[in-house]
């Protein structure tokens, strides 16, 4: 049954699709932010993740090598955000705004011999007569293996900060910094790998765009996926599988409002494409009023730099 033209499994199978990156680069932010780092610079990352997943794509022919490039080139930003805050001491938020910065405009810089060329097809993982079931075929059973991969790694992020030690000891430092490094635990490295693991994540999402998503490479490609992403993490608490539902919502928004524009909705395009981002700003307001209730789920220690010295 259709609805304005627009089909349910397709609606659902495309906004699982859709919430791919902003998924991957918000299970990575909230790792960073259990850890006690506010690293606003998850776009500069996405974006990075991006070209450098296009670019190993198209050279090597080969869209798993594609993913890994991605992967190394956020955590290649990411390493620059470590250096800068954990062992230099500056200031996250400025940092992070001047690493998206420096990432829109370095992928720019690497992307021009890239315009127009199409990167190597990420195939659907081929489930045979599964995929042929009414409805739950094309919900289910249509998609590129990173669709499932995105799910089990919010999977395993939950069990690892809720069941292992080394989860424990990442919300401890998150918690208060001060008593982890009391207790022996070395702060700054367990911050630097939670950075390295946002940043992986941020590429990974990057590279999903460039190579499924949208399959070709555009300046801003991104299109502040980033700053949804870290939206995400506030709306779900800091809690993995909200994370999950709120990529799933907010991929739904962004995949409606293209449909309600391919189906002739009157509604003015204007309204339609500004909707997810006015979508975020409202889930912000309403997670903000409710007497701090979002707040206190969020680390005691977050934004907070640390210096063994004092």
């Amino acid at each position: 049954m259709d609805f304005m033209g627009i089909t349910p499994s397709v609606l659902i199978a495309s906004l699982m699709v859709a919430s791919v990156p902003i998924m991957l680069a918000a299970i990575g932010e909230l790792v960073v932010e259990k850890a006690g780092v506010l690293n606003l610079g998850v776009e500069g990352m996405m974006i990075m993740g991006a070209i450098c997943g296009f670019v190993t794509a198209v050279g090597t022919g080969s869209p798993l090598l594609g993913f890994l490039g991605g992967a190394a080139g956020g955590a290649a930003l990411s390493v620059i955000f470590a250096l800068l805050t954990q062992v230099f001491l500056t200031n996250q938020v400025a940092t992070g705004l001047a690493l998206t910065l420096f990432g829109l405009g370095l992928s720019s810089l690497i992307g021009q011999d890239y315009v127009g060329i199409k990167p190597p097809a990420t195939g659907a993982i081929p489930f045979g007569p599964l995929r042929d079931i009414p409805f739950f075929g094309k919900v289910f059973f249509s998609h590129d293996w990173m669709v499932y991969a995105s799910v089990a790694i919010i999977a395993l992020v939950w069990a690892g900060l809720k069941f292992t030690r080394a989860g424990l000891i990442l919300r401890a430092v998150g918690e208060g910094h001060d008593a982890a490094h009391a207790l022996g635990y070395k702060v700054i490295r367990i911050r630097v790998l939670a950075i390295l693991f946002g940043g992986a994540m941020a590429g990974l999402g990057g590279a999903y765009i460039s190579l499924v998503r949208v399959p070709q490479w555009t300046d801003g490609i991104t299109s502040g996926a980033g700053w949804i992403a870290l939206a995400i993490v506030v709306f779900a608490s800091w809690k993995p599988w909200r994370v999950l539902i709120g990529s799933y919502l907010f991929g739904g928004i962004t995949v409606l409002q293209l449909n309600l524009q391919a189906a002739g909705a009157r509604i003015p395009v204007e309204y339609l494409s500004m909707s997810p981002y006015l979508m975020t700003i409202i889930v912000l307001v309403i997670m903000s009023s409710g007497k701090g209730r979002a707040s206190l789920n969020a680390p005691a220690s977050l934004g907070q730099n640390f210096h063994a010295s004092r």
